[in-house]
């Protein structure tokens, strides 16, 4: 039986999706797993992917896989290019690029967007880079606008003026720049946010153990294959690497001393 794929958190337009697809078929070739890559689009909740039973390989957050919602286990991680080396990433704070705002401070008191509340980089790490200034001054925003559900709906409503800040994922903004640049040319970083564990791939939690090690092991060791360097270097990434469960921890103790504070929504 086949088992699915998806990578839409990460399928920034038709040709990225097209490169998810081609290192899917090239880790189900080396790993003798079929592998049916499916489509998800938005809005269809990403949750639906994640309590699948067939679930070979998708992309989910590091803060749900961390929270245990969700009956998944670890794959592998992806390694940007633009990093140290290790599965690292970050969330920008973006404006338009013909905006005032130089620093995020200037946007305190303007209109904030966020995407869904089970995002890491969409929610949750914006949430914990505001949450001193929110125990300082209270409110910042005259509006916090979501859920816009994904990075490009962020995009979108930047350039339309529905929002005047919003997050977008550092890997998102990666790709952005290669396949759009005339997009990503429109829009100008104005904060970043500490390193955290870049979103994995998972699995079902109800895959047999060997077929997560030969998953495993495609993944890990596709920079050592021709035709998977040509991909990776398609999709700005450097490799996979191993996954550390517990690394991921660190994003529920943000999300609960922000709940704790009673910063329930990034604002």
């Amino acid at each position: 039986m086949s088992l699915i794929a998806n990578a839409r958190m990460y399928a920034v337009d038709a040709a990225t999706a097209a490169a998810w697809a081609a290192l899917f078929a090239r880790v189900s070739a080396l790993s003798g797993v079929p592998l049916d890559v499916i489509p998800h689009a938005a809005p269809a909740p990403l949750e639906e992917l994640w309590r699948r039973e067939d679930l070979g390989l998708a992309f989910i957050c590091g803060y749900p896989f961390a929270d245990g919602g969700f009956p998944v286990r670890p794959v592998a991680a992806p390694i940007p290019a633009s990093g140290d080396g290790r599965p690292l990433y970050a969330t920008h704070l973006v404006v338009r690029a013909d905006s005032d705002i130089a620093t995020l401070e200037d946007s305190f008191g303007r209109r904030l967007g966020w995407t869904v509340a089970h995002s890491q980089s969409g929610f949750n790490a914006l949430r914990t880079h505001l949450l001193a200034d929110w125990r300082a001054r209270g409110p910042l925003f005259a509006a916090s606008i979501g859920p816009l559900l994904t990075p490009r709906r962020v995009i979108d409503a930047l350039l339309a003026d529905e929002i005047d800040i919003g997050p977008l994922d550092s890997y998102f903004c990666d790709l952005l720049l290669a396949v759009e640049p005339a997009t990503a040319a429109r829009l100008r970083i104005v904060a970043t946010t500490q390193l955290r564990p870049m979103p994995l791939l998972v699995a079902s939690q109800g895959v047999e153990d060997k077929v997560v090690a030969c998953l495993r092991a495609a993944l890990l060791d596709a920079d050592s294959d021709i035709a998977m360097r040509d991909i990776l270097g398609r999709l700005r990434l450097s490799g996979f690497a191993a996954v550390d469960p517990a690394a991921y921890r660190v994003l529920v103790h943000e999300a609960d001393a922000a709940e704790r504070a009673g910063y329930l929504q990034p604002g």
